[in-house]
């Protein structure tokens, strides 16, 4: 029997999309499962997955991939006040709390994008910026308001690669230009996460995880869009995927 593709699982987010259906929806932008799939993975989901779940979950896949999404990570997770106009997912939260250092103790690759990347920072202790447009000295990171998600997700912004790292292996050069949608971001760094991109104005947007047995990644912007066609995106992806088809074969002779 041939062997299945490596499984990277995509924690999804949840939404109540009917206001009449108040059990709520699990929600993946297609996007993501749209990149792994083309990478020659195969996106799993876990809907109603928990924190008590992760360790059997995690033995069953070869990788994780944080996905983006509209909503913020709850700001009482590292010591501040949620705002009013926030946009939550507790669930999602509560699961990605536990994922993350898991994930990295296990040696399961890992991946965040955007949210994600904020996630692994809040897992490991460190704090965000609520509204990085309104701090001063930073820049506003957020998408532009048109309806077009080519207009959305097209190159905003330069970033600084720490020369020797990954970043810059994957890009060719210690700078490469990048999408930028987001509200939150990294304020105070987590434990064990060393900043390896850096946005014109200081802002940490891409980080690796020092130390860590596998491969562990994380990135404010969104590689996932139109990969194929940014080379520094896709050498990105290509690294992430090669890894969890490692471990995906590793499993296979444990």
């Amino acid at each position: 029997m041939p062997k299945h593709k490596p499984l990277v699982w995509l924690p999804a987010c949840h939404r109540n999309l009917d206001l009449s259906d108040p059990g709520g929806y699990t929600v993946l932008a297609d996007r993501y499962a749209a990149a792994v799939t083309a990478l020659g993975l195969q996106p799993v989901l876990f809907p109603m997955a928990d924190a008590a779940d992760v360790p059997d979950l995690l033995a069953l896949v070869d990788g994780v991939l944080l996905t983006g999404s509209p909503s913020n990570v709850e700001a009482t997770r590292f010591g501040a006040d949620a705002l009013p106009t926030d946009l939550l997912d507790p669930r999602r939260d509560a699961l990605t709390m536990a994922l993350v250092p898991a994930a990295i103790a296990a040696g399961v690759p890992l991946l965040g994008v955007c949210r994600g990347l904020q996630e692994m920072n809040v897992a490991l202790g460190g704090s965000l910026h609520q509204r990085v447009h309104a701090e001063p000295g930073l820049m506003d990171h957020r998408e532009p308001d048109d309806p077009d998600l080519a207009v959305q997700f097209a190159t905003r912004h330069e970033v600084a690669l720490t020369p020797g790292s990954a970043f810059a292996q994957w890009a060719g050069a210690t700078q490469a230009k990048v999408n930028s949608l987001h509200g939150q971001g990294i304020k105070r760094l987590g434990r064990g996460l060393i900043a390896e991109a850096l946005a014109p104005d200081g802002l940490i947007e891409g980080v690796r995880v020092e130390d860590a047995p596998g491969f562990a990644f994380g990135v404010q912007w969104h590689p996932e869009w139109r990969h194929a066609e940014n080379l520094f995106y896709q050498r990105s992806l290509e690294a992430f995927a090669a890894a969890c088809r490692k471990e995906h074969d590793n499993r296979g002779t444990r």
